[in-house]
């Protein structure tokens, strides 16, 4: 079998979801290629080889430079802070690599059309690992709304709620600080549901969108006796409206106590509707005018059937996946689309697509009206 080899660029929350993913792909998935876990670069060289020990790469670097000039690397797989994705991606693409980027894309509009511009002129296959559209109820749903079963979609309601930092005493980390992840909850977890919008309904027209900073101020985390600005967004309100003349309602916000990684979607058309939420990840709502009015009301369909996206490589009916799962279809799918030589959604395009609709709300925020896409 012919083999791929990776280059990771960043080891900790998403190294470690992306590196047993590699791990995991071949093993359940028949993908034509077989990964091998080639190099893991990160700044610090003892951290970075232990996490290469636990998560099982062959060898380090303390240079991404180093990982994209390896003529015997042919993937890079970029997991690092926002503010690098654009320098990285675009030098890999120069260099021949093939490239998976965690989202969002790039810091900026003007950053993300740099690496659609450079994907391109290299012809390598370019992918966002925006995970959640690889969710099986929620690839479900795509398939469903794309058979009509929906009829014409009136509504779009999305909220991804999380609540780590509520406390005012939690530090002022990187992803609180808009230089290094140019946004907050916005671009972080808001950048999930309006990529799902735009794979489930279609794209946006325009946005009303308001952005909020609770705490201004959070202690330092080398001298906690002295505090730094927040510059970036709490909390994130989006009204939408699609082209294709449905409208949305999207909230997200990290200070909704309760709330781990709470993501909720509700879908309306003439015909029927579809909720999932993440809590009950493996089950997907549906609703079906059709029905007898003695017997409408919303049913269950668990997604654990062969039949449905990505589960035949599993278990057998019933029994539920999980989180890093989505990881795993993201790089079956990726591995395919590089042996082919083909496109995978979501492309560097539509990470700019998203990048746009970003950029729209956070003017929309500054202006306080309604900005076109």
């Amino acid at each position: 079998m012919k083999s791929l080899r990776i280059g990771m660029i960043g080891y900790k929350f998403m190294g470690r979801t992306h590196s047993n993913a590699w791990r995991q792909v071949d093993k359940f998935f028949d993908v034509p290629a077989r990964p091998v876990l080639k190099t893991l670069a990160g700044r610090d060289a003892a951290a970075v080889k232990e996490a290469a020990s636990q998560l099982g790469w062959e060898g380090t670097a303390t240079r991404w430079q180093d990982v994209v000039a390896d003529p015997e690397i042919d993937i890079i797989d970029i997991n690092t802070a926002n503010d690098t994705h654009a320098e990285i991606a675009i030098a890999a693409a120069k260099a021949g690599k093939h490239v998976l980027c965690e989202k969002p894309l790039a810091m900026t509009v003007e950053e993300a059309q740099g690496m659609v511009d450079a994907v391109k002129a290299a012809g390598v296959v370019n992918m966002v690992c925006h995970n959640y559209r690889r969710i099986p109820a929620i690839a479900q749903a795509k398939k469903m709304i794309e058979a009509g079963d929906l009829g014409r979609i009136f509504h779009y309601r999305a909220r991804y709620l999380q609540d780590w930092i509520v406390d005012p005493n939690f530090p002022l980390v990187w992803r609180l600080q808009s230089k290094i992840a140019g946004s907050g909850t916005h671009g972080d977890i808001n950048a999930h549901i309006i990529d799902l919008g735009r794979y489930l309904v279609g794209e946006l027209d325009e946005v009303n969108g308001h952005l909020e900073t609770f705490i201004k101020e959070r202690p330092l985390p080398e001298d906690p006796t002295k505090t730094g600005e927040v510059t970036v967004d709490d909390a994130a309100i989006t009204l939408a409206r699609f082209k294709n003349g449905a409208i949305g309602v999207l909230e997200a916000s990290r200070f909704a106590l309760g709330r781990k990684n709470h993501i909720q979607l509700e879908i309306n058309g003439s015909k029927g509707s579809l909720v999932f939420d993440f809590e009950d990840m493996n089950r997907l709502k549906y609703y079906n005018e059709a029905d007898p009015a003695d017997r409408r009301g919303y049913r269950d369909i668990l997604v654990t059937e062969g039949v449905h996206p990505y589960v035949g490589s599993w278990w057998p009916p019933g029994h539920i996946i999980g989180y890093e799962h989505t990881f795993v279809h993201t790089i079956a799918d990726f591995i395919r689309a590089v042996v082919d030589g083909k496109p995978v959604h979501p492309t560097f395009e539509d990470g700019l697509e998203d990048q746009k609709v970003l950029a729209a709300v956070e003017q929309s925020s500054k202006t306080r009206s309604w900005v076109k896409v």
